[in-house]
């Protein structure tokens, strides 16, 4: 017995050479820094970090804040990404125990009665047989590596899970947010649409009596009419899209969300600072990228194993134990008993299927670097685009502010010369149009740019560090056993 267990000891360290490839990280195909011109706004100290802050820390609206929470708690999206990391896992577990040799224990009892016929002593007798064997069963000698490239593989899949889900925690909290901003700022456009259509109202009221009193021309009243109406068509617009926009919130965070959520001004400071100034180098923290580098390994992995395809395989079944023919007698001298049988399988012919094998996974592997190598231009990409939404939407903002400002005394102006009787309310319609726009226009930018900060934030791979209490303890290493 003690020789079939060091025998187990023996062949579990018989692993040989590994024929996996020499991993090595393809160079960056982005330039090492971002560009540069008037769409861009120069960099500042302020700019030149290494980290970015957590999304916690980045979204300063305790509303959005708790939405962000409540999302991460129950969005199915997110679930399922975290089943698909403890699959992967229990995949990886599967291929690594090929590594080690299966032993069992076995036992099992017979009695047999034969006719008198054929009986040796010429009357009906009865045979009784017990045995206990502990054996390993068809273990393969991983002498060129084939196993452990296939567990290698199974790793670095399983590990590209865990990217993949932070990579959705990330994209859920971006787009959390982004919706949460769109519903606001449609609630603001809605508000702003009621109270112009109040004022309209008013100035239709007013030019109605004035033209019974022949003071305003029935051209007037109807261009009053035709502002009312168009007030109301957009407040019935922007109230479908306040309900859209708290179903598609709902969706996001897997859960009611209450349309009576106290409401903080998008003109607030909602969000914190992103720098600019961080290195394209460290795109490669991203979760998608780290992602596509695990999946690269992966394939690397596996033309190890396609290698190891062309060499010969040796497979061992070893059994000793006991049998008698009384259960008193399983364990006396003599009724022991043993087996070894190795067995060898050497590929001579197969119509080429080894070499299409590893000609497939080298494929697969090129395949993986165009990947891997189009997920940092993408990023890179995204990030040059939100530095120069932050830049151009800044200067855009400004305008839009001033141009508000110009638009009231506009409408200040419009109204005291009507009210003195030296403009017609013509002039009035045209400027609480043009301030209406101007508002409507303010808040959209405004949404804008903050829209475009979020996508920065994500694109940069922000927040996706801060795992949530409900999901740090599930992201977790392979267990040994």
């Amino acid at each position: 017995m003690k020789y079939l267990v060091l025998g187990a000891m023996a062949t579990s360290l018989l692993s040989g050479c590994s024929l996996i490839p020499d991993y090595e990280r393809p160079p960056s195909p982005v330039a090492s820094g971002y560009p540069t011109g008037s769409a861009y706004a120069p960099m500042t100290t302020a700019d030149k970090a290494t980290e970015l802050p957590g999304w916690r820390s980045f979204f300063r609206d305790s509303v959005l804040a708790r939405v962000i929470e409540q999302s991460l708690s129950n969005n199915r999206d997110l679930r399922v990404a975290v089943l698909n990391i403890q699959a992967y896992q229990a995949q990886y577990r599967i291929q690594r125990s090929d590594l080690f040799p299966a032993v069992s224990v076995s036992g099992s009892g017979s009695r047999q009665s034969l006719p008198t016929d054929v009986s040796l002593l010429d009357e009906r007798a009865i045979s009784s047989t017990y045995s206990v064997s502990l054996g390993i069963s068809a273990y393969e000698l991983d002498l060129f590596g084939r196993n452990r490239s296939l567990a290698q593989e199974d790793l670095e899949t399983y590990l590209s899970s865990e990217q993949a889900r932070r990579s959705t925690h990330l994209s859920l909290v971006a787009n959390v947010a982004t919706a949460y901003l769109t519903w606001r700022a449609d609630q603001e456009q809605l508000k702003l649409t009621l109270d112009t259509l109040k004022a309209y109202e008013q100035s239709l009221k007013l030019t109605s009596l004035q033209n019974s009193s022949g003071t305003a021309s029935a051209l007037a009243v109807s261009q009053a009419r035709t502002s009312v109406e168009s007030a109301r068509a957009n407040a019935a617009h922007f109230e479908r899209l306040v309900a859209q926009d708290l179903n598609a919130l709902t969706l996001l965070v897997g859960a009611d969300v209450s349309e009576n959520l106290p409401a903080t001004a998008l003109s607030e400071e909602l969000l914190g600072g992103v720098p600019a100034g961080l290195p394209s180098e460290l795109l490669q923290r991203r979760p998608d990228i780290l992602e596509a580098e695990h999946l690269l390994k992966a394939a690397n992995a596996n033309i190890g194993a396609a290698r190891a395809a062309f060499f010969p395989s040796i497979s061992l079944t070893a059994s000793a134990g006991t049998s008698s023919t009384e259960l008193s007698g399983l364990f006396k001298a003599g009724s022991g008993g043993w087996l070894f049988e190795p067995q060898i399988n050497i590929p001579i012919f197969n119509a080429g299927n080894l070499r299409a094998s590893l000609d497939y996974s080298k494929i697969q592997k090129d395949i993986r670097i165009a990947q891997y190598e189009k997920s940092i231009q993408t990023a890179f990409k995204e990030v040059a685009d939100g530095l120069a939404a932050r830049q151009t939407y800044r200067q855009q903002l400004i305008a839009q502010r001033d141009s508000l400002k110009a638009n009231e005394d506009y409408y200040r102006l419009a109204e005291a010369r009507y009210r003195n009787g030296l403009d017609s309310s013509l002039t009035l319609l045209d400027a609480q149009r043009s301030l209406f726009t101007a508002q409507s226009s303010l808040i959209a930018d405004r949404l804008a740019q903050l829209t475009a900060e979020v996508n920065l934030y994500k694109a940069l791979g922000g927040g996706w560090t801060e795992l949530t209490p409900s999901l740090s303890h599930q992201a977790v290493r392979p267990s040994n056993g």
